[in-house]
């Protein structure tokens, strides 16, 4: 048994104003049977979908949920929370027999189970309401069926050294009563058996009758409890005395006398202790003879955990085939680590699924992407924006020229997504849809790539300016799709467009010639600049003065690298007073740029 389905209509920011219409709900999500990863930026709607299953679901924790008037969609007056399980066993529909429904007919028939909580408002007034369950409207669950709903829920900034130390009611204790070692053997464990004997020992020790291992009746807690007894027969009477009790033999107490450490381990951290608390909460949710739903919530999977061990942890999880998880978090090395199809991206008052069902990847794409996407490509799950570029030099440049012009990527949540090849298909199609019916990825996508035509190219019989036009359809009609837009280089590579500019060619000059003396203390001994601006531009229009550096210093074969030559480059536009503003915007070779800058940026 799992979620299969959840559907929200006016919760929190999953909404619209208006009446609401049950065929159009505000969020449609689908769920995967086993690890599901939420992730956006903040404020997308991550905790408000692990929210709703809460209300619904509540928990094995037993924690207080209560309806407030920040779940309600602005000024809307009702919210509708539904969710469908499918793929009940035979022992979980018995569960849910007069609340089931089916799918398909005779042998063939499936059951599902629908719930539904709908909470009214009016004014500052919330009026109570409870889940029903059901195909059509539905009735109210017994007590003993949402028993077996119950989730298991790990709030973000968790407190796991209070969960797991010995207290009252303490989470260890529930997950421990829980279990088959304890569950229906309240009188028989061996640990009353432990216990019994201890409180025997205890309290004969406070009335004088424990002899020790050496065969001798310590006299100290004889003596305490005659200091008592005189006290209480003086405020009661000759008759009274005390009774030291130990501690009860009920198998409850003594589960909650019990605290969970991590062997040799005597200072644990916070990390270290949130990492004993999922594997708790593992074992309650594999317990055996069991026939309720295992699902388990967690908010910030990455609370407390370094790196490296949250890698760890999404990849044991991973591994767990008995479990629904529904996980969020922020962290693009989870993000980075986790298969694509368990990925559901959170933006613009929706949620997407990335598996098969739903994007225009091929299956390829998938192992792909799941080799390729490292940590910083993974950033692309979390930007407002993203540009796509194809090389490092791109990926320096960008950010810089984008500020020149007044925009700063970072504080637009823009992110540079350098893919190192010109693989761009594969990660454009994750943010395009399958299904034209339902709604978009609304992130601004911008793919720039170089046009690829040698500039020897464009002089021929047939006609440079239609073999660009060409070109550029070519890649603009291969890569567009939904909010992906394809920005094509004016002329042969990114580099080139520079050298040919008249407001960049210069500063390309410096930074060619600055790479390459760079280069030579490293041991390179390639061609390298060594005359003056002037003298290399005399006498050259710019078409020209761009190809002699692209074809002297930076072209194929040639060995002063790109990326440091950017490296140059963009400190020279940052710092530069001679390349300005209005130079940069209106500057036909690096059009393209601007146009990709201002698109993702929103502008």
């Amino acid at each position: 048994m799992h979620i299969s389905n959840l559907k929200l209509w006016n919760f929190r920011r999953f909404g619209s104003l208006g009446p609401i219409d049950l065929l159009k709900p505000n969020l449609d999500l689908n769920l995967n049977q086993g690890l599901n990863v939420i992730i956006g930026e903040n404020d997308s709607g991550k905790t408000a979908i692990i929210d709703a299953l809460k209300l619904v679901l509540k928990t094995h924790s037993y924690e207080y949920f209560k309806v407030e008037d920040r779940d309600f969609y602005k000024e809307t007056d009702q919210f509708i929370i539904e969710i469908t399980l499918s793929g009940l066993e035979p022992n979980e529909a018995k569960n849910f027999t007069e609340w089931l429904g089916w799918i398909g007919s005779g042998e063939a028939a499936l059951p599902f189970l629908k719930l539904q909580y709908a909470v009214k408002r009016q004014g500052k007034r919330i009026f109570p309401s409870d889940v029903k369950a059901g195909v059509d409207d539905g009735y109210q669950l017994t007590a003993e069926a949402k028993e077996y709903l119950k989730t298991t829920y790990l709030r973000p900034l968790r407190d796991a050294e209070t969960e797991l130390i010995a207290k009252r009611n303490s989470r260890l204790s529930q997950i421990l009563l829980g279990d088959s070692a304890f569950r229906g053997k309240e009188d028989s464990n061996d640990l009353l058996n432990i216990f019994s004997d201890l409180k025997e020992k205890l309290e004969n020790y406070f009335k004088g009758e424990y002899t020790n291992p050496m065969g001798i009746v310590p006299p100290e807690g004889k003596i305490i409890k005659d200091k008592i007894d005189g006290y209480i027969k003086s405020f009661y009477g000759p008759e009274y005395e005390s009774s030291f009790e130990s501690v009860s033999t009920d198998i409850k107490s003594i589960l909650e006398k019990l605290t969970l450490s991590l062997a040799n381990e005597p200072y644990p951290g916070l990390g270290t202790l949130n990492r004993l608390f999922m594997a708790a909460e593992l074992l309650h949710l594999n317990k055996d003879n069991w026939s309720g739903i295992r699902l388990g919530l967690i908010e910030e999977l990455e609370a407390h955990l370094h790196p490296q061990a949250q890698m760890q942890v999404i990849e044991a999880l991973q591994n767990q085939d008995k479990i629904q998880l529904i996980l969020t978090t922020h962290s693009p090395n989870l993000a980075s680590k986790v298969k694509l199809g368990n990925i559901i991206i959170c933006c613009n008052s929706y949620a997407f699924p990335l598996s098969s069902n739903y994007t225009k990847l091929e299956k390829f794409d998938y192992s792909f992407l799941e080799r390729f996407l490292d940590t910083t490509k993974a950033n692309l799950f979390f930007a407002k924006g993203l540009i796509l570029v194809e090389g490092w030099a791109e990926e320096i440049l960008i950010p810089i020229i984008a500020k020149k012009i007044g925009i700063n990527l970072t504080e637009k949540g823009v992110s540079v997504i350098n893919v190192s090849n010109t693989a761009f298909l594969r990660y454009s199609r994750i943010f395009q849809r399958k299904d034209a019916i339902n709604p978009k990825i609304e992130i601004p996508i911008s793919i720039i790539t170089d046009l690829d035509v040698k500039p020897e190219k464009e002089d021929e019989l047939h006609g440079g300016i239609e073999l660009k036009t060409i070109k550029k359809s070519e890649k603009e009609t291969k890569y567009d799709g939904d909010s992906v837009k394809t920005y094509v280089s004016e002329h042969w590579t990114l580099e080139y467009c520079i050298g040919v500019s008249s407001s960049l060619s210069k500063g390309l000059f410096i930074a060619t010639k600055l790479a390459g003396v760079e280069m030579n203390k490293s041991g390179y001994t390639g061609k390298r600049i060594d005359v003056s601006w002037l003298d290399f531009s005399r006498g050259k229009t710019q078409m020209e003065i761009g190809r002699a550096i692209y074809d002297e210093f930076i072209g194929d074969g040639k060995k002063i690298s790109k990326s440091i030559i950017a490296q140059y480059l963009a400190q020279i536009i940052s710092n530069g007073q001679s390349i300005k503003r209005e130079d940069i915007e209106v500057e036909p070779a690096i059009k393209y740029l601007i146009d990709a800058i201002n698109y993702a940026s929103g502008n």
